[in-house]
């Protein structure tokens, strides 16, 4: 977008410099640079202590609109993103880091497979989206195959230089802007599958058209790396390795990636990043159709990448001895469905223990400290000498108290110290 289409209003910069001010405070503090010290121990294998993060969209979400005060669009934009990470630092106070940048990313855009399914949302309740039901574009493997089309990609260079740009001018002297950010959530393919053919037929396709399924999976395999080549040769992709959200929930900090030979300036590569794979809904399958349909399309993917978070909701134990062949594995989520007991072993100190406890927790009617200290504690016994990250999320609502998950944290922190 031209510069001019941006409307620049004084009062709104005046807010957006005081927000700005505050968050170079909060990056460059003792606080926020011993948290930033112990994500990069945990990632080289020697945590000092388990790491607390909780996802607390949720409870920002919760607090009054009125919390923004610029009136332009893009500026509440900005304004929002400024005040959450204001928030998280300094009211749920959890390991989140401040990084002093503002981040950009590049707009780009994908097409569709030449197919879409028809999506009903049901009636949301307190804001939130209850339940969806979708309607397969593929009825039928082999009549309705060759509806599905490669992607195709496309950048807009100059609207992302242009908004660069403007907020390189808006906050000169105050935080340089970074490129940053990624063009997909996970890359496990399964997610876009079952969009495509359905749940319960990729269910019974795998024990009716196996030659099927093989074929829809090569497909998606095939258009992923098509897509990643795509990027690789735009020069589009950017670092992940510091505050970034990566896998499940985890934050990207590691000075392994970039890879040595990588120089500053240069083109970043799949082999500098972190990727997510997971395969939540294969979950049900057995390990052996997971190592036969799922696991050799998703590893040439994850060999392109320098650092594989793997999992994010499904029962990892189950599939263990099928995942842990990916040869870039450095963590994987222990879901609430997880044999915590059998990960922790399997673990060891080469994988972090990436904990997601139940989310039921904080967002039942009653919040009950009782339970959440027994259950954190159990997490901490059964993985006594791993590499442990506690990662409260997928909470979708904190029945209207938004101090629930500033309480969660201080619990972890409260039951690591006693544990210790």
């Amino acid at each position: 977008m031209p510069e001019s289409e941006f409307k620049t209003v004084p009062r709104d910069l005046e807010i957006l410099w005081r927000l700005a001010d505050r968050k170079l405070a909060a990056a460059g503090s003792p606080e926020n640079l011993e948290r930033k010290r112990l994500w990069y121990a945990l990632d080289a294998g020697v945590a000092k202590r388990p790491m607390v993060l909780a996802e607390s969209w949720v409870a920002y979400e919760q607090l009054p609109e009125s919390r923004l005060e610029c009136t332009e669009p893009w500026a509440r934009e900005v304004e929002q993103g400024l005040r959450f990470e204001l928030f998280q630092f300094e009211h749920t106070r959890d390991d989140h880091v401040i990084e002093p940048f503002i981040g950009c990313s590049w707009k780009v855009a994908c097409s569709n497979f030449g197919v879409e399914p028809v999506t009903t949302w049901a009636d949301s309740a307190g804001g939130n989206v209850t339940s969806r039901h979708w309607e397969p574009p593929i009825k039928d493997l082999d009549a309705d195959f060759p509806l599905l089309k490669p992607r195709t990609f496309s950048v807009d260079r100059r609207g992302t230089l242009a908004w660069k740009g403007y907020l390189e001018q808006v906050f000169a002297g105050r935080l340089p802007v970074e490129m940053r950010g990624g063009f997909w959530w996970t890359a496990g393919l399964t997610q876009t599958l079952i969009e495509l053919v359905g749940l319960d037929h990729m269910m019974m396709y795998l024990c009716t058209h196996p030659e099927g399924m093989h074929r829809i999976m090569a497909f998606l395999r095939d258009d992923q790396l098509a897509f990643i080549d795509w990027l690789e040769s735009e020069h589009l992709f950017t670092l992940n390795n510091l505050n970034d959200y990566i896998g499940s929930g985890s934050m990207g900090y590691s000075k392994a990636l970039p890879r040595p030979d990588w120089r500053e300036g240069a083109p970043v590569r799949p082999c500098d990043l972190w990727l997510l794979s997971e395969s939540q809904e294969t979950a049900s399958i057995s390990p052996a159709m997971f190592e036969e349909f799922v696991f050799p399309y998703q590893l040439p993917i994850a060999e392109r990448f320098g650092r594989l978070y793997y999992g994010c909701c499904e029962p990892m134990h189950l599939k263990w001895p099928v995942v842990k062949r990916f040869p870039n594995l450095k963590r994987v989520s222990i879901s609430p469905w997880c044999d915590q007991e059998f990960m922790a072993a399997a673990c060891g100190r080469e994988v972090v223990f990436s904990r997601k406890p139940n989310p039921t927790q904080v967002s039942m009617s009653t919040f009950d400290e009782g339970t959440v200290r027994a259950d954190l504690l159990q997490t901490l016994e059964m993985a006594r000498g791993c590499n442990i990250e506690i990662i409260m999320k997928d909470v979708h609502t904190l029945s209207g108290d938004h101090h629930r998950l500033k309480r969660w944290v201080e619990l972890a922190r409260q039951s690591i110290v006693e544990f210790a």
